[in-house]
């Protein structure tokens, strides 16, 4: 049982970094987010299986605020506002999409390099979703980096959240005022993002965050 539940852990966490590699390869925004829906819903079942191993029930808790918010709320409020705001559908990079692959395909080596050479005496179990954790919010911050649209980019500064909730998770969990609290911390920045995707749809006629750098005399 335990080398099933170790199996189903690492499958689930290693899922979960594929999935930010198709998100990675999207082109469309509808498309990004139907598959960050499928991110959070994988980061669910993770977090699930966590709390299910580990014994601990409060990670349930987590487990169905990522499946309420992250898969559900968040994604379909998204799918609203691109409609709302009239966003154009294509998403444009800094660069190609095969470059912005091999980088993530290096960050993945790059983080289980250095992972599991500084967890050497943890846990096996966490020290190897830790590395999983890792690829993911590196993955995360190189959509950001990568893409000009500023709707994309939020997207990819949810799916490093997901990464920093599954490294919570597997290094034995986190005090359940924390989840909840980050929760609401993610809700009032979606919030927050969302407000602010429609005042610079307002001033600038695009969500493309080149418009503000054209706006400052900057030019790329």
């Amino acid at each position: 049982m335990h080398s099933l539940g170790f199996d189903i852990a690492h499958l689930l966490a290693g899922s979960l970094v594929l999935v930010s590699f198709m998100m990675l390869y999207q082109d469309r925004l509808y498309a990004l987010l139907n598959v960050y829906a499928l991110h959070a819903t994988v980061l669910a079942l993770s977090v699930a299986w966590q709390a299910y191993t580990q014994d601990a029930p409060h990670l349930y808790i987590t487990a169905a605020i990522a499946l309420l918010f992250k898969a559900l709320i968040i994604p379909i409020a998204l799918h609203r506002m691109i409609k709302q705001l009239g966003v154009h559908r294509e998403i444009e990079t800094v660069v190609g999409i095969g470059p912005t692959m091999l980088a993530g395909m290096g960050l993945v080596a790059l983080s289980m390099v250095v992972m599991l050479r500084v967890t050497a005496e943890a846990d096996p179990l966490a020290r190897e979703d830790l590395a999983f954790a890792l690829s993911v919010l590196l993955i995360g911050l190189l959509m950001m980096v990568t893409r000009r649209n500023a709707v994309s980019q939020v997207v990819g500064f949810m799916s490093l959240e997901n990464g920093l909730v599954l490294a919570a998770t597997g290094a034995k969990g986190m005090p359940l005022v924390v989840e909840i609290s980050v929760a609401f911390s993610v809700l009032i920045a979606f919030i927050v993002i969302g407000v602010f995707l429609f005042r610079i749809r307002e001033r600038f006629d695009s969500v493309d965050v080149q418009a503000l750098d054209r706006h400052r005399g900057e030019r790329r």
